[in-house]
């Protein structure tokens, strides 16, 4: 196999289109819901006031992120979530890509801001490694142990 070609694109909600927003919902639903096992509530209500980093390949959803003004989901700070890969794509650095493109797209979205993320503990050392640092306990969310981190503002 050739080397992995993503197209990456980011959108407000009103400009997803109909299928955009399917595949985005499909790929969530895929992994968060079947494949994890999670029930949870998906549609939160804060899918329209952020934006949408979609990967695509050909017209595969590769991966996904929801990129989360300040105040949506922590008020005190911007934040990514929903972070999706589909399981064809794993193990090819897609994940890694992902995360680096959703910071600098949250930043250049919404200024250099701290950034909080709701990450399964069993990825810390991932996140870790993006610059992320621990700042909760461990709790349970959907069935999944979680931890609250976050990334500081670089200053130069």
């Amino acid at each position: 196999m050739g080397e992995l070609t993503l197209t990456w694109e980011i959108k407000p909600f009103n400009k997803l289109s109909l299928e955009e927003l399917y595949r985005i919902l499909q790929l969530r639903q895929e992994v968060f819901i079947l494949e994890q096992a999670c029930v949870y509530n998906d549609l939160d209500h804060k899918d329209q006031k952020s934006n949408h980093l979609m990967a695509w390949s050909g017209d595969a959803l590769a991966a996904y992120t929801r990129l989360i003004p300040e105040g949506v989901s922590y008020p005190d700070a911007l934040s990514i979530g929903r972070v999706v890969v589909a399981v064809e794509f794993r193990g090819k650095g897609v994940g890694e890509a992902l995360m680096i493109r959703s910071i600098e797209a949250v930043k250049s979205l919404f200024g250099s801001r701290p950034i909080k993320i709701s990450a399964q503990q069993h990825l810390k050392a991932f996140y870790r490694r993006l610059g992320f640092q621990q700042t909760s306990q461990p709790y349970l969310d959907a069935g999944i142990m979680h931890i609250e981190m976050r990334m500081e503002p670089q200053h130069s």
